[in-house]
C-alpha cells in the first residue's frame, strides 16, 4: 500500500521518492498493476524529467514496499541486452521478447524461492546442458542455468574413505561389566532406604 511505502521512504530518508510515486500513482490509476516493467519504465521516465536519480537503494525500496509476487504477472526484466551483444539462449537465462516495440534479448529477475541446485556428474555425457534438458526442464520448463554459480568440484565421502570404526565389544565382555556393576551396587539401595528410616 502507498501508506506503508511512504513510511518506508520516510524511514530511509527518501521523501523525494515518495513524492515521485504519488505522481506516478495519479497517472497510472488505482492498482494492482500486473506489469512491474511498465511501472518501472514510468517511474524512470518521470524520475529523469524531475531530476531524481533512481539509485539501487531506491529501486529496492520500490520493489520491497510496492510489489508483491504474483505467478500470473509479467516476468520482471532484470537486464536488457543491447542489440547484437547477446543471443537468445533460454537454457542460460537469455530470452527474446519485445520491449517498447523492439525485439530484444532480456534476462529476467529470478524468483529466489524457486532457486535450486543440482549436482551434475563431472563426466556427464553432454555436460550440464544435457543434464538440465533431461532432468530439470520436463518438470520446470522455465528453469535456466545461472552461469555465475557453476562450481566444478569433487565430492569426497570422508566417512567412506577415512573412518576406521572401533570394533564392538563382545556380548560376554558387556555381560561381565553389568554383573560387576550389580555386585558393586548390591547393598546400595538397602543402605539408602535403611538410612531414610
Amino acid at each position: 500500500s502507498t501508506a506503508s511505502f511512504r513510511k518506508a521512504c520516510t524511514e530511509a530518508g527518501e521523501e523525494q521518492l515518495a513524492t515521485l510515486i504519488d505522481t506516478i500513482a495519479a497517472q497510472l490509476g488505482p492498482g494492482p498493476h500486473s506489469d512491474f516493467n511498465t511501472f518501472l519504465s514510468s517511474v524512470e521516465t518521470l524520475a529523469s524529467k524531475s531530476g531524481v536519480k533512481l539509485t539501487a537503494k531506491r529501486l529496492k525500496i520500490l520493489q520491497n514496499s510496492l510489489a508483491r509476487k504474483d505467478e500470473l504477472a509479467v516476468p520482471v526484466i532484470k537486464k536488457v541486452h543491447k542489440p547484437g551483444k547477446a543471443e537468445a539462449d533460454p537454457l542460460h537465462g537469455r530470452f527474446e521478447t519485445t520491449v517498447n516495440g523492439k525485439l530484444c534479448v532480456v534476462e529476467y529477475e529470478p524468483d529466489t524461492e524457486l532457486r535450486d541446485t543440482e549436482q551434475v556428474p563431472l563426466l556427464e555425457e553432454g555436460g550440464i546442458e544435457a543434464f538440465i534438458r533431461r532432468e530439470v526442464l520436463p518438470y520446470a520448463g522455465d528453469a535456466w542455468i545461472d552461469e555465475s554459480s557453476i562450481k566444478t568440484g569433487y565430492e569426497i565421502s570422508f566417512t567412506r574413505y577415512f573412518y576406521k570404526p572401533q570394533p564392538l565389544r563382545s556380548l560376554e565382555e558387556i555381560r561381565a561389566d553389568i554383573l560387576a556393576l550389580e555386585k558393586e551396587t548390591d547393598g546400595l539401595l538397602d543402605e539408602i532406604i535403611g538410612r531414610g528410616k
